[in-house]
């Protein structure tokens, strides 16, 4: 049975239940979010003579849930439009509708009996063969169906999101006793096609696949801590950013979700897995008690591991349990590893290391390993689903399998047995038959070791994905320090940015020539893309900086008239070139999308001209490229002035869209002609399969435009008067004034005397000429120097 999701109902509006409403309305599917109806009214509802009967109060809960949830940030909907896809009601009068809904998912309190009452109600009222989930992080699901009908098992099961919906892509899928293998089928590709999430299905154990490897990980290092004399800075700097974790690493992440909220996940893991040969890690150290019975619970209650007093950061000392100012951790095995791009090539240093930063490693690391070898077959078949989850449910750029084979795996039972622990004896028999790896890599596709065949099996899903990491030495064509060319297949070529946060320097530019060339000469297309965090930050600001400051302006007027060129090449070189943003795609990483001729962004993609930040205007074709898209805005009858006045604000501002939704409101994106894609793993084939459809339908180099209408004095003067009013009020700087001018002057044409039909030519010139005049001044280089320095924007 083909099955079509038109319309979801929610049950239970709370943090998780409204952010899944809204990650829902995101991909465009109606929503019915249902709550509780109040038992008595506020003293607003009284003053105003409501009566508990009136909808108003009702669907108060729903609605003030909803509406909190509208203001969060993140915020967890794409664009605030969107929200008009939810309607709200109350469980009292609106069940009848669920009747409608061709899914509908519980998130109500974590209470078997008040699942179990819900249910009921969904019997009553839902169509045979409508699935139903719920979203349990922890009660067993079995338990959940019991007394349900035949047709309603079979179409039940747990899918348990993580928090936020938006932003974290882990989806459990966890079947019951007699769901249908269609159900789950269906429900593991919808969540990877649709909701872009990465699809797991776990067994039905406490905790499920996720948190039952996360909570044991962030438990190990609260014993950890106090055993090794550590303190919370210390571990937070060893489990951060340097093993490709979250910036919030341990202890800033605890604060953040809520102690109460691990320690209940702990304390069900206590009580529910007795047999576990770590049981007793879950049981809380009294530090932890001590801190719940203060209600220190970290950002809801204003202190946990961290405290904000006035503008300074205090922590928390774990032996005094008072607060203190905050030390600066530094270990000799770090130092070692910060020429070490990627965090998969620092494991097998970080285990050798010698100091406290070493020993910490191979403690954790050993008991990570020894813990998720030995829950398998218990938790999951299949190890790649251990890693999955970990990689996508906590921000872990590598699972633990995927670590384990980086250390070595001979090295890591090593370490795991000089900590007193043993593996399963799997892990033996996989040396003895001959794999020496958890994962191999053949013909550009991932292969694991299964249990139960003793070989290694292709990870499923796998077709719909382009995993580069697979392919970067198989399929490459050419390479530089910054840049690679891959084969893609079917006449389409890659352009991956390999420099250090993807900035766009020489190197890159060259690479994006030598592609073009390539392309040109034996292939029909060309995408650039990676799988880095980030797209690109943007210009290498750091030659710009060091250029400017040696003044040596003919050096670097060729630098940006070379990136100008190098734009230009990308909108009109004879194949089709599609770009794919995702992440932070800041300045002249924009600036290359808005030259492509097809952009597939990933929904997460965080995109803008974000110049003025540094002092400067944007300066590789993105001022041209802004003035070119308000005058084909231009229609008959409209104030043209009011149209380009957008778009020079759109620069101005440094607007950065906070989705891929949202840069279709500055002009970033183009509608009609920019498509987005909510699963980032799909985003290369999808790329790729568009720049084949674009040469197969026949793709002919474009003609250069001569024919961009500018308004010359009439917006100049418009732009000025702006400026100069926005000074008097305080609103902006002098220097921003100037910065601003100058933008105006390009934005505008010059200073022609009426409206002109002028060359993109005409316009880049402009442009160069007004950055480097802007590259000259003190004040931009003290705000280049501090954005290099201070990693933000400076305001002079």
């Amino acid at each position: 049975m083909k099955r079509i999701i038109k319309k979801v109902a929610v049950l239970g509006s709370g943090i998780m239940g409204s952010g899944i409403a809204c990650h829902f309305a995101n991909i465009g599917v109606e929503v019915l979010l249902l709550d509780i109806a109040p038992k008595e009214l506020t003293e607003a509802e009284q003053k105003k003579g409501l009566s508990l009967q009136d909808k108003a109060v009702k669907n108060r809960i729903v609605n003030e849930h909803l509406a909190n949830a509208l203001k969060s940030k993140p915020s967890p909907i794409y664009h605030q439009k969107f929200a008009s896809r939810i309607k709200t009601g109350n469980m009292d009068d609106d069940m009848p509708k669920i009747a409608e809904a061709d899914w509908i998912i519980e998130v109500v309190v974590e209470r078997l009996d008040i699942k179990q009452k819900v249910f009921e109600q969904v019997e009553k009222h839902r169509r045979p063969g409508t699935l139903i989930t719920s979203n349990t992080s922890g009660i067993p699901i079995h338990f959940m169906s019991e007394g349900r009908s035949e047709d309603f098992k079979k179409h039940f099961c747990g899918t348990h999101f993580f928090n936020p919906p938006r932003y974290l892509k882990l989806f459990e899928i966890i079947p019951g006793p007699e769901t249908s293998q269609e159900v789950l089928d269906f429900l593991n590709n919808y969540g990877e096609k649709f909701l872009g999430k990465t699809s797991v299905v776990a067994k039905d154990t406490p905790a499920f696949i996720g948190n039952r490897i996360g909570i044991y990980g962030i438990m190990s290092l609260f014993h950890q801590v106090k055993e090794m004399g550590l303190t919370i800075e210390e571990v937070d700097k060893l489990t951060g950013p340097v093993i490709g974790r979250p910036k919030s690493a341990t202890f800033r992440t605890v604060d953040v979700v809520g102690l109460d909220t691990l320690v209940h996940v702990a304390n069900g893991l206590y009580e529910n897995v007795p047999d576990d040969e770590q049981h007793d890690l879950f049981k809380l150290p009294e530090f932890i008690s001590k801190m719940m019975d203060n209600k220190w619970l970290g950002s809801k209650t204003g202190q946990g591991f961290y405290k904000k007093v006035d503008k300074d950061i205090l922590a928390l000392d774990l032996d005094t349990l008072e607060y203190r100012p905050q030390k600066k951790a530094s270990f000799a095995t770090l130092e070692q590893t910060k020429t070490i791009d990627r965090p998969i090539d620092r494991f097998k240093v970080l285990v050798k290391g010698t100091d406290k930063a070493g020993d910490f490693y191979r403690k954790n690391f050993a008991g990570m390993f020894a813990y998720v070898s030995h829950r398998i077959p218990e938790i999951t078949d299949d190890l790649y689903k251990i890693d999955d989850a970990m990689k996508a449910g906590f921000g872990w750029e590598n699972g633990p399998f995927e670590i384990w084979d980086a250390v070595g795996v001979e090295k890591g039972i090593e370490i795991i047995k000089a900590e007193g622990l043993e593996p399963p004896q799997w892990v033996n028999d996989m040396l003895a038959s001959g794999n020496s790896s958890f994962y191999t890599v053949k013909e550009g596709n991932t292969y694991y070791y299964d249990l139960q065949s003793k070989s290694q099996q292709k990870v499923p899903g796998q077709d719909a994905f382009i995993i580069l990491n697979n392919i970067r030495e198989s399929k490459k064509v050419w390479s530089n320090s910054d840049a690679v060319i891959q084969d893609l297949g079917d006449g389409i070529l890659n352009l991956e940015f390999r420099s250090k946060m993807n900035t766009i320097g020489g190197g890159v530019l060259q690479g994006i020539n030598k592609a073009i060339d390539l392309a040109e000469k034996e292939y029909d297309g060309l995408v650039i893309g990676n799988q880095a965090a980030n797209f690109s930050v943007g210009a290498n600001i750091g030659m710009i900086f060091m250029m400017a400051v040696e003044q040596e302006y003919d050096e670097l007027n060729m630098a940006i008239k070379m990136f100008q060129d190098t734009m230009m090449r990308v909108r009109y070189s004879a194949i089709p070139v599609v770009v794919a943003p995702h992440g932070m795609t800041l300045g002249g990483g924009c600036e290359m999308s808005m030259h492509a001729d097809k952009v597939v962004a990933a929904a997460e993609t965080y995109i803008g001209l974000v110049e003025f930040g540094v002092g400067v205007i944007p300066g590789g074709g993105g001022s041209k490229e802004m003035a070119l898209r308000a005058a084909d805005n231009f229609h008959k009858n409209d104030v043209e002035l009011n149209v380009l006045q957008e778009y020079f604000l759109a620069v101005a501002m440094a607007k950065v869209s906070t989705s891929a939704y949202e840069a279709f409101d500055t002009g970033i994106l183009q509608k009609g002609k920019d498509i987005i894609v909510v699963n980032k793993d799909r985003q290369l084939a999808e790329a790729k399969k568009y720049a084949k459809l674009l040469a197969e339908a026949g793709y002919t180099q474009p003609i250069k435009r001569t024919d961009v209408k500018v308004l010359g004095k009439q917006a100049l003067g418009m732009f000025l008067v702006g400026t100069d009013s926005m000074e008097a009020g305080n609103y902006i700087s002098e220097h921003d004034k100037k910065i601003a001018n100058k933008l105006a002057y390009v934005m505008a044409g010059g200073d022609l005397s009426e409206s002109t039909f002028v060359s993109e030519q005409y316009l880049l010139d402009l442009e160069r000429e007004a950055f480097l005049s802007l590259c000259g001044e003190r004040k931009t280089l003290e705000r280049i120097q501090h954005m290099l320095t201070k990693g933000k924007p400076l305001r002079n």
